[in-house]
């Protein structure tokens, strides 16, 4: 066994403290999802319950693989990287809008087919994650100059705005997250906070120059902003009626007791629609109870903590940015996935990541997780390393302020 250990080690770099929550949070995932399979079975007449299975296999499978061959990668390529995602994932977000609204009943606009394969694949889910990179990048950039917000509009905000504003008309929940987010990353990367106010102002404008907009043309975008309304009026008005998913999802979690009713004995797995994604966390305080959920939080904040350490440990700017930039969304959206599963926020359509069925949620986290252990395999490397050593192409176009 300890040969097998030295020679596993020998091929993974990095935190392995943080290895390891993943896979366990990733092989934990298999019992949830494969009881909540029958919802899609059964119920939806969608496939069988061990195909799920093999498929949810696979798709943890192929991210492990993601992770391995990003954590082996230095990490300072993924800011040139950044740069020439940008047009490609405007173009991905364009042709997926093109699509039109619907296709089947579900919402089209925010899902490209991959050829060949089959897969859906949520390209704002990669829009996020590319987003987060390039403000590190800019930010790391100019750790030693004064920025100028004018200079900033033009360099990091137009890109930035140009992008969600393309992912919005289709995901509201996704845009909201990831303008947050980016705040948060300028706040800690030492962005000036009175900008960042103005910044704020100028994304409220705009979603409500939005939603005027489809109040005033319905056709356009037919019923997306009613949605988002009647979800916040359902959530924050005690008088209406809940949603038929929330209301399943607060019963499996009251009848989940301390200890639940055991692995694969959900009854509201067959009445959630989304009982293998969205709501997985009900359906894991009703078969393990407020002991399992508890269990599952703990990992989440282990993991958290172990992305301050890294954050904390990184030898570089650009590497502190990058962890906090595509790290921290993670927990951020497991904490949003079981508030609203324990009906403390609006619906919002978001996984629970590493444990949700779902090709683009399980890639892109460990896309991110990739980034984060390439990170800590690179703790040594320093800011003049990183001058020295960088195969930034694109260096030359985007020159630190401080020499211009």
């Amino acid at each position: 066994m300890s040969k097998l250990l030295r020679y596993i080690k020998s091929y993974i770099k990095g935190d392995l403290f943080i290895w390891a929550l993943v896979a366990v949070l990733a092989l934990f995932s298999f019992m949830p999802v494969y009881s909540a399979s029958t919802n899609l079975v059964y119920v939806a007449g969608n496939g069988t319950t061990v195909g799920i299975l093999i498929k949810h296999a696979v798709l943890l499978l192929m991210g492990f693989v993601i992770i391995f061959l990003i954590h082996r990668t230095p990490y300072r390529y993924f800011s040139a990287v950044s740069v020439m995602m940008i047009p490609v994932i405007i173009v991905l977000l364009i042709v997926t809008l093109a699509q039109g609204t619907t296709i089947g009943g579900a919402n089209a606009a925010r899902w490209i087919r991959i050829p060949i394969i089959g897969i859906g694949f949520q390209t704002s889910t990669l829009a996020g994650l590319v987003i987060m990179v390039y403000t590190a990048r800019y930010l790391a950039q100019r750790k030693d100059a004064k920025i100028d917000f004018k200079e900033s509009l033009f360099r990091l905000w137009a890109p930035i705005a140009l992008v969600l504003v393309c992912i919005l008309p289709a995901n509201f929940s996704t845009t909201a997250i990831v303008f947050v987010m980016v705040l948060l990353l300028c706040f800690v990367g030492g962005y000036p906070v009175k900008y960042l106010l103005g910044i704020v102002g100028a994304g409220v404008m705009i979603l409500m120059l939005f939603v005027l907009t489809a109040k005033a043309f319905p056709g356009l975008m037919p019923n997306r902003v009613d949605t988002w309304i009647s979800r916040v009026e359902s959530f924050s008005n005690d008088d209406l009626k809940e949603g038929y998913q929330v209301e399943n999802a607060k019963i499996a979690i009251a009848t989940g007791g301390l200890t639940g009713k055991g692995p694969g004995k959900s009854v509201q797995k067959n009445f959630l629609p989304q009982s293998s994604s969205d709501f997985i966390f009900a359906i894991i305080v009703e078969e393990y109870g407020l002991v399992g959920a508890c269990l599952v939080l703990l990992a989440y904040l282990l993991l958290t903590y172990r992305l301050f350490v890294a954050a904390k440990k990184a030898g570089t700017i650009f590497a502190k940015l990058l962890v906090v930039g595509v790290g921290f969304p993670i927990m951020f959206q497991a904490v949003i996935n079981m508030m609203v599963a324990t009906n403390l926020g609006p619906v919002t359509g978001q996984t629970l990541p590493l444990i949700s069925s779902g090709g683009t949620s399980i890639w892109m986290t460990c896309l991110a997780v990739g980034m984060v252990l390439s990170v800590t395999a690179s703790n040594e490397v320093t800011e003049e390393e990183l001058v020295t050593k960088s195969d930034d192409s694109l260096e030359n176009l985007y020159p630190n302020p401080k020499e211009v």
